[in-house]
């Protein structure tokens, strides 16, 4: 049976794994939806190889040199996210990142049988309603991040009352190993160098403050309704494990696999039917090294953004404040306007804002009052930057 599926954010990592998926097993899908930003020639080549129904460019400068530049292509072309316009799908991938992703997952929640989330900001800032609303329309939602799609199939007719505790594996990314004073000299090019998994700016830059965990931490706690405290990270150099669960029972289970987006992706896709080879070519190994496999506990000179862990639960939209002042500061790094330790030491001071609680302690009912606080936390931070605070 043909599929019709959906990738929001298409020319990012995650939507170009998904179509190395497609590619394997072309005749199994139309295209319904893509959708992208600002990346002209992918946009361009995904339109004339695939030939989607419709295709959503949220940059205005880019829609219309692509509107003209295919006047007569039979997709259509779009600025924004119209429900009117979007036809619904069996299957989408969403991932497109930060908060700009939220009502886009929300949107696909109505208009699709079965939603693959690799967008952790959405989880973050409007579970609730993603929740809800899949329920509402009976939607199928699977996580596909590494470590959440690990977890899913651990807990797998497990009662929560046996887990006694999930760590989430972290790399440790590019500054592992570093030296206090090396961090003080550290620019984009040096935290974008991943040692292991091949990724977009911004998830790189929150990998290498260890950010990523932290958003994710949040994202497990919603997603399995875990109590926050049995939640944990554990840095693993290797990145093969993805995520752990330790029972009462004595027993300790983990799932192992590599570094690559195409496994989750692609058993998400197919039910777990499937023999990976048909998509991604299995790194040739003597034996699986389990042994030799490596943990390490955090070290919080490293990565001072652990010292958050406990605070990033503490009322109900603390999670929707961090996510908008980080994605001001990774921007304001990228480009080179801000040092490193500027991104962990900036939300540091918006958590002990006077107005903080204010915002933080608000359950918005809706997408308009979640950007309100957004909005809150954005020019808070931008004031601070530019006072030094």
């Amino acid at each position: 049976m043909i599929k019709k599926i959906s990738i929001l954010g298409s020319t990012g990592s995650i939507g170009l794994s998904t179509f190395s998926i497609i590619d394997k097993k072309r005749k199994d899908f139309t295209i319904n939806l893509l959708s992208a930003n600002k990346n002209y020639n992918l946009i361009l080549n995904q339109i004339k190889k695939y030939n989607p129904k419709t295709f959503v460019i949220t940059n205005k400068k880019i829609f219309k040199k692509i509107k003209k530049k295919l006047k007569k292509s039979n997709t259509k072309i779009l600025n924004n996210f119209d429900i009117k316009k979007i036809k619904k799908s069996d299957l989408t991938v969403t991932a497109i990142p930060g908060i700009a992703g939220l009502y886009p997952t929300l949107l696909k929640t109505e208009l699709s049988k079965k939603v693959l989330i690799a967008n952790k900001e959405s989880v973050i800032c409007g579970w609730d309603l993603i929740k809800a609303s899949a329920k509402k329309n009976k939607t199928k939602l699977i996580p596909v991040d590494s470590e959440h799609f690990s977890i899913l199939n651990l807990l797998r007719n497990v009662n929560k009352s046996e887990i006694k505790k999930i760590y989430l594996t972290a790399s440790g990314g590019p500054f592992l190993n570093y030296k206090s004073h090396q961090f003080k000299k550290i620019n984009p090019k040096d935290a974008l160098n991943h040692p292991k998994w091949n990724m977009g700016k911004k998830i790189s830059i929150d990998s290498a403050t260890l950010m990523n965990k932290m958003f994710e931490l949040i994202e497990a706690q919603r997603l399995f309704n875990i109590e926050y405290d049995k939640l944990d990270i554990i840095i693993h150099p290797d990145s093969l494990v993805h995520a752990i669960v330790e029972f009462y029972n004595g027993l300790t289970k983990f799932i192992y696999h590599e570094t690559s987006m195409v496994i989750p992706l692609a058993n998400a896709m197919f039910n777990e039917k499937i023999n990976i080879e048909t998509f991604y070519k299995l790194k040739k190994k003597k034996k699986r090294a389990v042994e030799n496999l490596t943990f390490q506990n955090i070290n919080k000179k490293i990565f001072p953004v652990f010292k958050l862990k406990n605070r990033l639960n503490e009322h109900p939209s603390t999670g929707i404040i961090i996510n908008a002042a980080n994605e001001i500061l990774v921007d304001q790094f990228l480009q080179k306007k801000i040092p490193f330790l500027s991104i962990s030491k900036s939300i540091q001071t918006i958590l002990n804002d006077r107005n903080y609680k204010k915002y933080a302690i608000r359950k918005p009912k809706n997408i308009k009052e979640i950007i309100k606080i957004d909005n809150w936390a954005r020019e808070n931070i931008k004031k601070k930057l530019l006072n030094n605070v």
